[in-house]
């Protein structure tokens, strides 16, 4: 069984919510995003979405694209990403692992190439936040042939909408708490738990919300609707203020702890 699939079940039974925080692989560098993946599993997340960096991230807000910006002047690839997942999983990280990437990358890299590696690497699920329903039947076959799930981004849209999108998922629904791109937000839109309701009532599958969530506040608020709760641009932002002492060997722990230390408290 896929590792997204165990982890819920297992959360489901213990009564918790999946804490999903998302980091920029290769900011500031690859080797210190293995070590941030260590970090975030022992501060408690149970699952770990993998941004590719891109020079167009049209789903992602300012953090997140300034971070890109960062990886991407040290040559990281789509490749790399995948492989800092492989030593993740050497170093040894359990928890599943989801990999966040635009479309051009992977069409670049070949799908059937694409898929071969990510399922030898210890990757669970995908989100392509770009591959939009209508065009995405020859990956979502090639998803499912290689044990991956292709997880689908739903938005405040109609309900008929929602269903098509909802029905066509695994692993989980991740669901856009606000209109517009990721990036820390103290509010949402005003129709929230209405959408959040009309996904549950389409799926049997989690459904997991992200989009601007920062607070452990924010995160218990979500947690009694949703099966888990992504932390995105306030993770990435962490890091950025953590990079100075990251990058000098003789702070590297703090840096590092400043990271875990901020989703220990989302965790709670």
């Amino acid at each position: 069984m896929n590792l997204i699939d165990t982890s819920f079940a297992r959360l489901r039974e213990e009564g918790r919510t999946a804490l999903m925080p998302f980091l920029t692989i290769g900011d500031p560098d690859l080797k210190t995003s293995i070590d941030i993946i260590k970090v975030l599993e022992q501060a408690g997340a149970d699952m770990i979405e993998l941004g590719v960096p891109y020079s167009d991230p049209l789903a992602d807000g300012p953090v997140i694209q300034v971070a890109s910006e960062r990886a991407l002047k040290s040559s990281i690839t789509l490749k790399d990403c995948i492989h800092a997942a492989e030593q993740a999983r050497e170093a040894g990280v359990k928890i599943p692992f989801i990999l966040f990437t635009y479309y051009n990358p992977v069409f670049q890299f070949g799908l059937e190439a694409f898929f071969e590696l990510v399922k030898s690497k210890g990757i669970s699920g995908l989100i392509i936040p770009d591959l939009p329903i209508e065009e995405d039947e020859e990956v979502r076959q090639m998803a499912e042939a290689a044990d991956v799930h292709l997880i689908p981004l739903v938005a405040p849209t109609s309900k008929d909408r929602v269903v098509r999108i909802s029905r066509k998922a695994k692993g989980f629904v991740y669901c856009v708490s606000s209109l517009g791109v990721t990036g820390v937000r103290a509010d949402f839109h005003t129709g929230i738990d209405d959408f959040l309701a009309t996904v549950r009532e389409a799926t049997d599958l989690p459904i997991a919300i992200g989009f601007g969530i920062s607070s452990r506040e924010q995160v218990v608020r979500f947690a009694k609707q949703c099966d888990g709760v992504v932390v995105g641009s306030a993770v990435v932002r962490t890091i950025e203020e953590a990079i100075p002492l990251l990058q000098d060997e003789g702070k590297r722990e703090e840096g590092l702890k400043l990271v875990g230390d901020f989703v220990a408290r989302l965790k709670g």
